[in-house]
């Protein structure tokens, strides 16, 4: 069964930094785009980045550009995020998922979450 798990979260201090990984299995890492997404308490989901199939990197909100990176090891069916110059602002549950090509993000495979707090 495919299975997407992320690690790495926890608690920094504003202006500190995280990197968030996610390990795909059961699935060929290099045929998905895969992505991160967040969801802040009494907010919507928003995308964050993701690196679709090509290896095309793309962020999403305009909020991490320039703080975070995407990126992804292939032979390790990973995918990271690193996060830089982290505020209160980006308090989150942050989510991994794998979409096929063609696909919606819903449709695709889902970690269950992994919750980052920044204090101020």
């Amino acid at each position: 069964p495919q299975l997407v798990v992320e690690s790495g979260g926890g608690e920094v201090q504003a202006g500190g930094s995280l990197r968030l990984s996610c390990t795909a299995s059961g699935l060929t890492f290099g045929l998905y785009a895969m992505g991160w997404f967040r969801q802040a308490p009494g907010k919507e989901r928003e995308g964050v980045a993701a690196i679709h199939i090509g290896g095309v990197p793309a962020v999403y909100t305009g909020l991490v550009k320039g703080r975070f990176t995407i990126s992804q090891d292939n032979a390790k069916n990973t995918l990271y995020l690193q996060m830089n110059s982290l505020t209160p602002k980006d308090t989150a549950t942050f989510y991994c998922a794998a979409a096929t090509c063609g696909r919606t993000w819903d449709s695709g495979y889902w970690g269950q979450g992994i919750q980052v707090t920044i204090s101020s």
